[in-house]
């Protein structure tokens, strides 16, 4: 029977949260309904697989430059608490729980394709990597209120179903506002910090914040409009000024910051140095895998549409919002992470003394990635103004969220480590309270809370995304610079202004 088990961790493990592999499988069912030649197909899946590939390239690149940053950041602070890391409280909770999570991962997938086949909320969830984070949250939060292991994937299979085409929906007006169109939708669950960050921006940016890509710099710094060039150098400052500190509270043990050490203060900030070019390098390389992906995923994406899901969208990684603002990145990526400091600080002076949170240290991976979207979510709604409050309130969201979040973890709320991004965070807590109502009032409680999720996501579809609201209308085309201004005759046909990517950038794919 041990066969029973190893093939859905098969899948799971080798095939499913392997994002380029299920890229390049849907792409390819997406080119075969399309009625493509076989190395059509073929050459379509490949080239997906490779631009995901090329995304975790990049992405691993970020981790591992940003890795000693961390280490340096902590030292320089003295700060000491919780640092959560979605890879490593999943990869824990696998040795205990690893069945239940392959089987809710995949009753998910499969709840997910019929909701976007039978409902408005056509989206198709291809973030491989977060399907597993969340599979394995929703199976340690109610194994912990004591379900049985049945009970629990197929409550807890629902529930991700759900999650999959809801989120997506509830972000839609915003993303629309960046791409331009409605071809893609964002598959990640940080989904709550990008509207926060949307809301948020138009608050603050009102009609005169301009968009952080028509920054106007004198002529000799016109180099840092690359934006390669400016985040490279953008982090080697930060790289240098956090060495120095930490050198100067530590002391030659600060040497062990970088992998192998460092033979001398030169050497030590010669290390700082290059590994603030690397950053720019990994964020480099991600914009191009985002560039290739596109360009295979909306075709494959209109065979579905076709044949299996009717105007199917593709929800994809956080990432593939970066190409349309780029200097918004970065900036959401800072402010984001002074949101984790001042978040870290608050529950240090106030929440941890009165109500026993856990202090929180900002990650600087969830930061980046999270932090970085939601610049982009601000910027398209409130300019320069929008995307550093944008950034700054995600910073506030997974500070506070997985502080909460330890709480119904069980024995892994003090395994040092926790769920970072948003959506993890609040409804994980709320999915958690309800279990402690009791056996069966916690799974009426929950089996509520999912239908509330997937009712609201309708009710957003109808009414807000098929109509075409725009979530920032007074963003003209005088603020925006190349945007033209909903109702303009250069609008497109739903009435949202169209945001025209940054030079460099993807052009928008076309409508499925």
């Amino acid at each position: 029977m041990d066969w029973l088990v190893s093939i859905p961790q098969f899948l799971v493990n080798e095939v499913l949260s392997v994002p380029a592999f299920l890229i390049g499988i849907i792409v390819a069912i997406g080119l075969g309904a399309l009625r493509k030649s076989a190395g059509q197909i073929v050459g379509g899946a490949v080239k997906a697989t490779l631009g995901f590939l090329l995304i975790g390239a990049g992405a691993g690149l970020v981790v591992a430059s940003l890795e000693p940053l961390g280490v340096m950041i902590q030292g320089a602070t003295g700060a000491q608490g919780v640092i959560p890391t979605n890879e490593a409280i999943v990869g824990i909770a696998q040795e205990q729980y690893g069945a239940q999570v392959a089987w809710l991962m995949i009753l998910g997938f499969v709840v997910s394709l019929v909701l976007a086949r039978f409902t408005p909320l056509n989206y198709v969830f291809l973030t491989g990597h977060h399907i597993l984070f969340m599979a394995t949250l929703l199976t340690i939060v109610l194994a912990t209120a004591g379900y049985s292991g049945p009970v629990t994937v197929l409550v807890g299979g629902a529930l991700l179903g759900i999650l999959m085409v809801s989120l997506p929906a509830f972000a839609q007006p915003w993303t629309r506002r960046i791409t331009g169109d409605d071809s893609i939708a964002i598959g990640h669950f940080g989904t709550a910090g990008y509207i926060a960050a949307g809301a948020v921006g138009r608050a603050v940016g009102g009609r005169t914040s301009r968009s952080t890509e028509d920054l106007k710099l004198p002529e000799g710094l016109r180099f840092l409009r690359d934006s390669m060039v400016a985040t490279a150098l953008s982090m080697v400052l930060m790289y240098v000024a956090v060495a120095a500190i930490y050198y100067a509270r530590a002391g030659e043990t600060a040497y062990e910051a970088f992998e192998g050490g460092a033979e001398n203060l030169g050497d030590f900030l010669m290390q700082a140095l290059t590994q603030g070019l690397q950053f720019g390098i990994a964020v480099a390389v991600i914009l191009f895998g985002v560039r290739t992906i596109l360009g295979e995923i909306v075709p494959a994406f209109q065979g579905i549409a076709a044949r299996i899901v009717p105007g199917a969208k593709p929800a994809l990684d956080a990432p593939i919002v970066f190409p349309y603002a780029q200097n918004a990145v970065l900036i959401g990526f800072l402010s984001s992470f002074t949101g984790g400091l001042i978040g870290l600080a608050l529950l240090s002076v106030w929440l941890n003394p009165m109500l026993g949170l856990a202090l929180i240290l900002p990650g600087l991976v969830p930061h980046f990635f999270t932090g970085g979207a939601a610049g982009v979510y601000g910027n398209a709604t409130g300019g320069r103004r929008g995307a550093v409050a944008g950034g700054f309130v995600n910073g506030l969201l997974i500070t506070f969220l997985p502080a909460v979040l330890l709480s119904v973890l069980g024995d892994f709320g003090s395994a040092n480590t926790t769920f970072g991004d948003t959506d993890f965070g609040w409804f994980g807590i709320l999915i958690g309270y309800g279990a402690r109502i009791g056996s069966v009032g916690g799974l009426i409680a929950i089996a509520l809370l999912g239908l509330a999720v997937l009712g609201a996501a309708v009710l957003m579809q109808r009414r807000v995304v098929d109509r075409g609201w725009d979530p920032s209308p007074h963003r003209t085309r005088a603020v925006e610079g190349e945007a033209p201004a909903a109702g303009s005759g250069d609008a497109p046909a739903t009435g949202y202004a169209k945001l025209a990517p940054p030079r460099g950038a993807p052009a928008p794919p076309p409508r499925s």
